[in-house]
């Protein structure tokens, strides 16, 4: 349903006559005839609270970032950065690797003033406002005994994970984040505001979702909760010199395998507490507590465990393990493929890469596609890889002050290349860099003309870059 504001509370005029030397004075002065002048920021702690994005190697600054508090604001900002013809990001959580949440010289909408969550336990579904985290979804939700399907980090921001896809660990039995997404807020190129669903501009509805924010800025969702009898997580830890034995017993475990939907595996490598690489498992069980147990039981016997730690817990606690071990600030390379299983030649580049971590906080982990995420039909949404498979994330992470951040980096995309030949086509979207581009290609399968189609239509002048789409690779970052 199609909602604009009148145009006298957003239309904003950048005045001609302003000097071209300081376009950052015009389009600040703007914006503050209708935003209070101290959410328009230019500098300052909230400008840098802004700009710090999870990946501290991000580098990127706008001219100015405003602190929006509702759709208004976000419309307004939409329209200063086309009358200023000036680049324009929305930063949800800011946890993008990639730095898009930040419009290099230009103007980026900051979201994080609009973290509401409203449960209605009745029908089992929230609305959630743009900025919200995944950590207040599920804390909002777990209040009224119910959960969501999140991903693995808390931190990260709600609409972006969803939009994107959203690999998690209740994938199996609750399907994808992005399968929960029952309507979303769009503000679009011109500055209208629409609720896409299935019933009102269907097409925008699917292209956002898995196409994630490249029609417009998304203001607001709404989500369906779940509820599951019992939740039940943890961590077994072997060491690397049984990296493939383990693997291999993993795959009666892995999509494909006719594993139960309530159990998902998140597995990989990473250090160990001496800082030497250790193959990890994580296996987590949403459904009766006694069947739980008896499924998980196996993944502590594929071989001889440095630490098998599995119970019962809840989303909140897993995700803000992940928090701990993956805090902001550090400086990020990360790559993805997409694996039909753990075959031999798969699981020795594993081997390889995960054995040959260059830095302690890197991780190479692997994600599962199956049960409930591979019975949505793949044109039902812009998501475009519903076959069964484990998403591969190869995470090379270093400290700012690092003298050699070159070789944390060419770890990253060794691993990636020595798994290319045995990948499928693509690559997890939401994981992209904008130069990915051949693997952007094929990203969203049989999707990928219907998602360009989609892209012309609702923002054909291209003023929102969120995740890769197919077509012409963007400048390098």
């Amino acid at each position: 349903m199609s909602s604009p504001l009148p145009a006298a509370e957003i239309r904003i005029e950048v005045p001609m006559t302003a000097s071209p030397a300081d376009p950052t004075t015009a389009l600040t002065a703007a914006l503050r005839r209708v935003i209070p002048a101290d959410r328009v920021r230019t500098a300052g702690p909230g400008y840098a609270s802004a700009r710090a994005l999870w990946n501290g190697a991000v580098t990127a600054r706008p001219r100015v970032i405003v602190h929006c508090l509702g759709p208004a604001d976000v419309q307004a900002g939409i329209r200063a950065a086309r009358e200023a013809g000036v680049p324009l990001s929305v930063r949800g959580g800011g946890h993008g690797w990639a730095g898009s949440a930040l419009a290099d010289g230009g103007l980026t909408l900051d979201l994080s003033g609009m973290r509401q969550v409203e449960v209605d336990p009745r029908s089992r579904t929230a609305r959630v406002a743009g900025g919200a985290t995944a950590d207040d979804v599920v804390g909002a939700a777990q209040a009224y005994g119910l959960v969501a399907a999140t991903g693995t980090v808390g931190t990260v921001g709600m609409a972006g994970l969803a939009l994107g896809g959203g690999y998690g660990p209740l994938s199996g039995r609750l399907g994808l984040a992005v399968d929960s997404v029952l309507s979303v807020d769009v503000v679009l190129a011109d500055g209208s505001s629409v609720t896409a669903d299935a019933e009102h501009e269907p097409e925008l509805f699917w292209a956002v979702r898995g196409g994630g924010g490249n029609f417009g800025a998304v203001t607001g969702m709404r989500l369906r909760l779940h509820e599951i009898p019992a939740l039940l997580s943890g961590m077994v830890m072997y060491p690397a010199t049984q990296a493939d034995s383990v693997l291999a017993g993993l795959a009666d475990h892995v999509p494909g395998a006719g594993a139960p939907d309530e159990l998902t595996v998140q597995s990989g490598f990473v250090a160990g507490p001496d800082g030497s690489p250790v193959v990890f498992v994580a296996p987590t069980w949403c459904g009766e507590a006694e069947a739980g147990e008896r499924a998980m039981a196996p993944l502590t016997r594929l071989g001889d465990p440095l630490l098998a730690q599995l119970g019962p817990t809840t989303l909140a606690e897993s995700l803000a393990g992940t928090d701990a071990m993956f805090p902001a600030g550090r400086h990020v390379e990360i790559t993805t493929r997409t694996l039909p299983g753990l075959t031999p030649e798969i699981r020795a580049a594993l081997v390889t890469g995960g054995g040959t971590l260059t830095s302690p906080l890197s991780a190479l982990s692997l994600h599962s596609l199956h049960g409930a995420a591979t019975r949505v039909p793949a044109a039902d949404t812009a998501f475009g890889q519903r076959a069964p498979h484990l998403m591969a994330e190869i995470i090379a992470i270093w400290e700012p002050d690092d003298p050699a951040p070159a070789r944390h980096r060419s770890w990253a995309h060794e691993v990636s290349r020595a798994l290319e030949p045995h990948a499928l086509p693509g690559g997890y979207a939401n994981l992209l860099p904008p130069e990915a581009a051949d693997q952007a290609a094929h990203a969203y399968g049989a999707n990928g003309a219907r998602l360009l189609a989609a892209k012309r239509r609702f923002d054909p002048d291209a003023v929102f870059h969120a995740i890769p789409l197919p077509g012409p690779p963007r400048a390098a970052r």
